[in-house]
């Protein structure tokens, strides 16, 4: 995927900018909830906490490592550590959509160094690799780990708003309050992401909007105002994860970089749009 390139350009852009701000995602009612954490280094990726079906809060962290996805695959009963390994080595790891002969996956967040992101899913009872690294290529790290079932899983609170891929759009509200607990939903049949950057104004994001339809990336940083973040790395259909929403009010620009078959871009098929987040 050339996201990367694209994401990398406006994080830089970004950093030129007097006071702008990631964006980490912090799990409203996280108190109540079981909490998983997973922690990323240069070598290593491990996974502590509730390790329990039902809803749980996810604690992402990373040290000495740069934009860093920790991600939970379920495997599918009967498939071994092994043949996922084999998987991401012969091509699952660049296109997430071959992983699903295996198993799914279910949670993919960022975590970056000197941060604590927090989003809550659902884990369902089963075997799963915990996967994590940076940039390109495929996650490099990993980790297997058993969630067993719960007596009594505890339930997720209800989102204010949903936010929904498919192929290939983005369904749901437009505007997104700070400080709202919003899901952000695979729909569709293919791994989706939910990438989000703010830009400058309305009209700059109607530009970056007719550019990433067009395949043209370069330039777009001119129109960025913060840095890019995720609301969901790229999941599998059916998966789900939900965070409040933190990032600071102004216009947005929504997008999918997953990459199709052929070659093309999300973006290019219209899996992109302008939101606004407001206080």
């Amino acid at each position: 995927m050339k996201r990367l390139t694209l994401l990398l350009a406006m994080t830089a852009s970004a950093l030129l900018t007097a006071g702008s701000t990631i964006a980490v995602g912090s799990a409203a009612a996280s108190s109540t909830l079981p909490t998983l954490t997973i922690a990323i280094t240069k070598s290593s990726i491990a996974v502590t906490g509730a390790a329990q079906s039902g809803a749980v809060n996810v604690v992402s962290t990373a040290t000495g490592v740069k934009e860093a996805s920790a991600i939970l695959f379920l495997m599918k009963p009967g498939v071994t550590v092994a043949e996922v390994e084999t998987a991401l080595k012969n091509g699952a790891g660049k296109d997430p959509n071959k992983a699903s002969k295996y198993g799914s996956i279910v949670f993919d967040a960022e975590a970056n160094p000197g941060q604590t992101s927090e989003a809550q899913t659902n884990l369902a009872p089963g075997q799963y690799l915990a996967l994590g690294g940076a940039g390109e290529g495929g996650p490099k790290l990993k980790a297997a780990f058993t969630v067993t079932a719960s007596a009594s899983p505890a339930t997720l609170p209800t989102p204010q708003a949903t936010v929904r891929s498919i192929e290939f759009a983005f369904r749901g509200p437009t505007v997104l309050h700070d400080g709202e607990i919003v899901r952000f939903e695979n729909e569709g049949f293919l791994v989706h992401m939910d990438v989000v950057f703010p830009v400058k104004s309305k009209s700059a994001a109607k530009q970056v909007v007719k550019h990433l339809l067009a395949g043209k990336e370069k330039g777009l940083e001119k129109f960025a105002a913060g840095a890019p973040f995720e609301f969901a790395g790229p999941i599998s259909t059916g998966a789900y994860q939900q965070e409040t929403i933190t990032a600071k009010p102004g216009w947005y620009v929504q997008a999918c970089f997953m990459d199709t078959q052929d070659g093309r871009q999300h973006v290019q098929l219209g899996m992109e749009r302008i939101i606004k987040i407001v206080k």
